[in-house]
């Protein structure tokens, strides 16, 4: 039997372009009623299909001209998933993850390093037109979270071949930023000096820096290896944005000095504060340290539009949020010496504020909440059974009907194994960049068939039944307790 193959009549019914990429499906939905409707309405219920939200809010982007789009999710798991799929629609660099600290309330312990870095530099890009991206993505939890008093205004340092440096000062305002000095650099957060070479691990960088100096003059910037400590790759500029949310400012102090009066139960962390010290856990302390709440919402500039993704079950993550942390400051009380019935301040803004200033905002469920609700005219793929052979026939049936079909393999690899899996279900649906139908390297979680614009997307994970791993948190060095000596009231202890 001769393969169905990836070339139909029907492909006359569509622009003849040089293949369809993932970044090119979004504008094809200029007609799809629900987005219109929602495009015209300042506050509109949109009903679409989880496995249809990424390209759909990509669409919304693309179509509304709104920079950037906050899609806020209920879940940290739900926003990487959809910052994750986005990446492959709208493009990498114009969307981008904030996300929230790993770490409880009140817990010793910093967040990660290149989570503070990931948020102070969307902070950053929020400040201008042209590095703002299009689309933001967070969880209630990071949205929720209270900004720190320097963190929307920061600034990297930027450092480019050529230019003049005090590379004493570099060293002074990377202590300031919370660099550790070591004798070398390995973990994000640190940076060593050698005569004439400052080496440096940015927070959002993926690879160390080297500042290479002939007096006071950049002469060569690159990235080095940390096993090897070779200089690798040469570098055009390089931003270094604070290992850390909380900068012990002049204002940060002296607040932390008269809470010493004020709240003796944390005199220890109070002093060190006041210092300008920096030590693990020093950002749980935020909330005793400003007076304003502010959120990213409140940062975001006119341009922008909020996106609610399942508003209801938002409001119920965001409850149980703040519950929790009344719960850990109830049962710190006691511990800390503290009155148990005077309030805590907290880390986290009540829901209601979220929104306060905002003027209007798009909500996105599953279901249409009346039958006048926007919908988005999509259908997933439903688990694979047997063979996959229920699937396969509906792409030879989709393609005959002249739907324009991207398979989204996850790697190389993946994409060769899933040639031949379809061509064992008579379709040659080939690996190209500029075929009409094909497979393409684009990691997605799920894919979904978009009818009114004749598009198909297949994910890897809806042809072989496995789901794609999510995005592996690096691991990180913690500087934890270590001994039953080290142990002291208030220290959290996990029971295995």
């Amino acid at each position: 039997m001769r393969p169905c193959s990836g070339t139909t009549p029907g492909d006359a019914l569509l622009p003849r372009v040089p293949g369809v990429t993932l970044t090119d499906i979004p504008p094809l939905l200029r007609n799809e009623p629900g987005i219109t409707r929602a495009l015209g309405e300042p506050s509109a219920r949109l009903a679409i299909v989880e496995v249809a939200r990424p390209v759909s809010i990509a669409a919304l982007a693309h179509l509304s001209q709104k920079r950037p789009l906050v899609v806020a999710c209920p879940t940290g798991s739900m926003a990487g998933q959809m910052y994750d799929d986005l990446q492959q629609f709208v493009g990498p660099d114009e969307v981008a993850l904030f996300p929230a600290w790993e770490t409880l309330p009140f817990e010793r312990v910093s967040p990660a390093v290149e989570t503070m870095g990931q948020r102070l530099e969307l902070l950053w890009r929020l400040r201008s037109g042209e590095r703002c991206p299009k689309v933001i993505v967070a969880g209630v939890r990071a949205l929720l979270q209270k900004l720190g008093p320097e963190a929307i205004d920061v600034e990297p340092i930027t450092i480019r071949p050529g230019a003049v440096v005090d590379p004493d000062a570099i060293a002074a305002q990377l202590v300031e930023f919370g660099y550790r000095r070591e004798e070398i650099v390995e973990h994000r957060g640190e940076f060593a000096r050698r005569g004439s070479i400052v080496d440096v691990y940015p927070s959002t960088a993926d690879a160390p820096i080297r500042i290479d100096l002939w007096g006071d003059e950049v002469d060569r910037l690159t990235t080095f290896g940390v096993n090897d400590q070779r200089s690798t790759a040469d570098l055009d500029s390089a931003l270094i944005f604070p290992a850390r949310e909380l900068i012990p400012t002049d204002e940060v102090r002296e607040r932390a000095a008269g809470l010493v009066g004020s709240e003796p139960w944390g005199r220890e962390q109070w002093e060190r504060l006041a210092e300008g010290a920096h030590f693990d856990g020093m950002e749980s302390w935020l909330p005793w340290l400003v007076d304003d709440d502010v959120m990213l919402t409140d940062v975001l500039p006119d341009t922008a539009k909020v996106v609610l993704i399942e508003p209801r079950r938002m409001r119920d993550r965001a409850a149980d949020l703040l519950a929790e942390e009344d719960d850990l400051a109830r049962a710190l009380a006691s511990t800390w010496a503290r009155d148990p019935d005077k309030e805590f301040p907290r880390l986290h803004a009540d829901p209601d504020a979220l929104l306060a200033g905002v003027g209007s905002f798009w909500t996105v469920d599953s279901t249409p909440e009346s039958p006048d609700t926007p919908m988005v005219e999509a259908t997933g793929w439903g688990p694979v059974g047997g063979d996959g052979t229920g699937l396969t026939d509906r792409l030879k049936d989709l393609l005959a009907k002249g739907h324009r079909v991207i398979v989204a393999a996850d790697g190389a690899g993946s994409a060769a194994r899933l040639h031949e899996i379809l061509l064992d279900h008579d379709l040659d649906i080939p690996v190209s960049d500029t075929a009409p139908n094909r497979i393409a390297i684009a990691p997605l979680h799920r894919g979904c068939n978009l009818p009114n614009a004749q598009v198909t997307i297949v994910a890897e994970s809806d042809l072989t039944g496995r789901r794609r791993a999510h995005r592996k948190a690096r691991t990180r060095k913690r500087e934890g307790t270590t001994t039953f000596e080290d142990l002291k009231a208030g220290s959290y202890v996990v029971h295995h």
